[in-house]
């Protein structure tokens, strides 16, 4: 199992911050979830219930060389949303044997254990799963 360049940029970016910095850059990326495309809409999404904050994704498998990945989450629940982000920001684009190479814990190495309960840490694992079912 390997991390992409990408996701391994954003691992990297969370390693350089400490405490409270981390949650702050988690933030970050939560304004910076890309709108979902005007053809797609979120009733046709599929729901990741294991989320606190309600969240829905979509995996365009139909160019297995270039999967694309689209997430909506509401803006008053910046912590699924900011999950959503680092998704986007380190799988969208790449080819689906990439993305299921992707460590299923990946996300341990963000560091944010101590700031977020388990119970949404298990939502960006859960998101993870999901992606990596549809392109099986």
């Amino acid at each position: 199992m390997s991390m992409p360049a990408a996701l391994a940029e954003v691992v990297s970016d969370f390693k350089d911050v400490e405490g409270q910095d981390k949650l702050a850059l988690l933030l970050e990326f939560a304004d910076e979830l890309p709108p979902l495309p005007a053809d797609l809409e979120e009733a046709a999404m599929e729901p990741v219930p294991e989320c606190q904050s309600p969240l829905f994704l979509h995996v365009d498998a139909d160019d297995r060389d270039h999967v694309r990945l689209f997430f909506s989450a509401p803006a008053e629940a910046p912590t699924t949303r900011g999950f959503a982000a680092i998704l986007a920001t380190g799988l969208d684009g790449l080819p689906a044997d990439d993305i299921l190479a992707v460590p299923d814990d990946f996300y341990t190495e963000l560091g944010l254990a101590k700031l977020i309960s388990p119970l949404r840490l298990r939502g960006m694992s859960a998101m993870l799963a999901r992606i990596k079912k549809r392109l099986k």
